[in-house]
Parts: structure tokens; C-alpha cells; sequence
């Protein structure tokens, strides 16, 4: 059987309150664990993606405005549905990821965050991230 669910593939969520927002595979555990005896992934995606910004906005405004809000989830391999993209994650993206207390996780968050913004800004991965005009 083909496994689909490999790190860099971009999901969707399809349960609880981050459904339907893309998510990238950071890592993956078929068979489970002792902590989790189920097949589940962490996840690291976009809760509030840019809003619109103008040219008329100032250079404050702007940069408050194309903030992105990443999240970092484990979730069961029931609810996410895998699409056709993959994501470049990066070199040692994977071991830097942690869920497992509130200062690990937070950490986390901000570098997902840090990387989602340079993608972003670079114009790289366009169908993940949403549309944001003059960032240039």
C-alpha cells in the first residue's frame, strides 16, 4: 500500500476548530505510539493568514496586516485529507518541531511562523499561502 501521509505533504483538516485550513505534514506515525496508539501526524499550518493590504496603507499598517498566525497540531490520520502538493520544509525542520509542553510548542509555532513568512514573501508556494498583494 502506498503511504501518502509523508512529511512536506500539504493536508487538510477536516475536524475540530481548524477545519479546512492547510497544514503541512512535519512528522508522521503510522502504527502510533505508547502515548497515542493510533495512526496521527503534527501538523504546522495557518490559523489567520494575511489580510488585504493597498498602496495607500503605511509601511506600519502593512507589515501589521501580512502577519501570519501558524498553529502546531497532532491530529489523527482520520481527520486530515491529503492533497496533491508537497512542501520543501527544509533541512532539520523535523527535529525542531516539539508538542510536547507549552514553551517547546510555542517556540515551534514561531518558527513555523518565521518560515510560512519567508515563503511568502519570496512568492514561493502559492497555492499554500493565501493571496497577498505589494510586498514587494
Amino acid at each position: 500500500m502506498v503511504k501518502w501521509l509523508k512529511a512536506g505533504r500539504v493536508v487538510i483538516v477536516l475536524q475540530g476548530k481548524l477545519a479546512g485550513k492547510k497544514a503541512v505534514i512535519v512528522q508522521n506515525a503510522e502504527g502510533g505510539n505508547k502515548e497515542r496508539p493510533y495512526g496521527h501526524c503534527v501538523l504546522a499550518g495557518i490559523r489567520h493568514g494575511p489580510r488585504k493590504v493597498t498602496r495607500d496603507m503605511p509601511k506600519k499598517h502593512i507589515k501589521r496586516r501580512i502577519k501570519i498566525i501558524p498553529f502546531v497540531k497532532v491530529v489523527n490520520h482520520t481527520h486530515v485529507m491529503p492533497t496533491r502538493y508537497n512542501m520543501d520544509l527544509g533541512t532539520g525542520f523535523k527535529g525542531q518541531i516539539s508538542v510536547k509542553d507549552a514553551n517547546k510548542r510555542r517556540l515551534s509555532r514561531r518558527l513555523v511562523g518565521k518560515l510560512f513568512r519567508e515563503k511568502l514573501i519570496a512568492g514561493k508556494n502559492k497555492w499554500f499561502l493565501p493571496k497577498t498583494p505589494l510586498l514587494t
